[in-house]
C-alpha cells in the first residue's frame, strides 16, 4: 500500500531512539499517522514540528498497518512559533483535530480551511474571528453543526438573538420569551441581532465551546477537551 500527498503535522511523539510517529492532516486521507525513521535527529526534528507543511509518501504492506512516512518540507511556518498568541492558536487547532477526527476519515473542506487559517495566523494578528469560523466548521464536519438560519420557535429569520444550548438552533428575542436567560446570546459576528457591546468574539467562542464540551467531548469522545483550547481562550480574553 502506498500514497503520496501534502499534509500538515498535527502531533509528533518519540518512537524508540531515532524514530518519531507523526500525525498529519491531509485532504485525501484525513488524519493519518506514520512512522518517520530518523525523525528524532536534530535536523529532521525542526521539519516535523506541528504546523509544518510537508510533501509525504506513506508506505505499508497492509492498509491497516501504521506504515512509514517519508517527508520533505514545503512550508515550515516558523512564524507561528515566534508569537505567544499565534503559538496558542496553532496548539489549539492541532490538539482539537487530533482529539476530534477519526483516523483516516477524509475531511477535505476542513483540511483546506485549516491550511488557510494557519497561513493567516502566521501572517497577521487579525485572525481570531477566522478561528471562530473554523470551530463552527469543525462542528459541522462532525455532524454537530449549528443552525442559525431561522428561529426554532417561530420560524422567523429576523431578530435572532439566542442559541439553544440543547439543539444548537437559533431563537429570536420574541421566541425566547421567559426562557431567554437559559439560552446562549447570539452575537452579531454570528448573525445575531443584539448589541454585543464588544463581546461578540467571546460570546461566539462561548457558543462553539459549549458544543465542543457538551457534544463532542461529553457525548462523542467521552473525555475532556484538550487543555490547549482553554489556554487559547485565556490568551484571547487578555487581548
Amino acid at each position: 500500500m502506498e500514497w503520496q500527498a501534502e499534509g500538515t503535522v498535527l502531533m509528533r511523539r518519540p518512537h524508540g531512539e531515532n524514530a518519531v510517529i507523526i500525525d498529519v492532516l491531509t485532504a485525501e486521507h484525513g488524519r493519518h499517522a506514520g512512522l518517520v525513521p530518523g525523525g528524532a535527529s536534530q535536523k529532521r526534528a525542526a521539519m516535523l514540528q506541528p504546523g509544518a507543511r510537508l510533501a509525504l509518501r506513506w508506505r505499508a504492506r497492509r492498509d491497516d498497518q501504521l506504515g512509514t512516512l517519508t517527508a520533505e518540507p514545503l512550508r515550515l511556518r516558523a512564524g507561528l512559533m515566534a508569537d505567544p498568541l499565534a503559538l496558542a492558536g496553532l496548539n489549539a487547532i492541532c490538539a482539537l483535530l487530533v482529539f476530534a477526527l477519526p483516523e483516516r476519515d477524509p475531511h477535505p473542506r476542513l483540511a483546506l480551511a485549516t491550511e488557510r487559517l494557519l497561513d493567516l495566523i502566521e501572517s497577521t494578528a487579525d485572525w481570531p474571528t477566522d478561528y471562530l469560523q473554523w470551530e463552527m466548521l469543525l462542528l459541522d464536519e462532525l455532524g454537530l453543526g449549528l443552525d442559525l438560519t431561522a428561529c426554532a420557535v417561530t420560524g422567523a429569520r429576523d431578530g435572532l438573538a439566542y442559541v439553544s444550548p440543547r439543539s444548537g438552533r437559533a431563537v429570536s428575542r420574541a421566541g425566547a420569551g421567559e426562557w431567554a436567560d437559559r439560552l446562549l446570546p447570539l452575537p452579531a459576528i454570528m448573525g445575531g441581532a443584539g448589541d454585543n457591546r464588544g463581546k461578540g468574539l467571546a460570546e461566539g467562542l462561548a457558543i462553539t465551546g459549549h458544543f465542543l464540551h457538551a457534544r463532542l467531548a461529553g457525548e462523542m469522545v467521552g473525555r475532556p477537551l484538550p487543555e490547549a483550547r482553554a489556554r487559547l481562550m485565556r490568551r484571547l480574553a487578555r487581548t
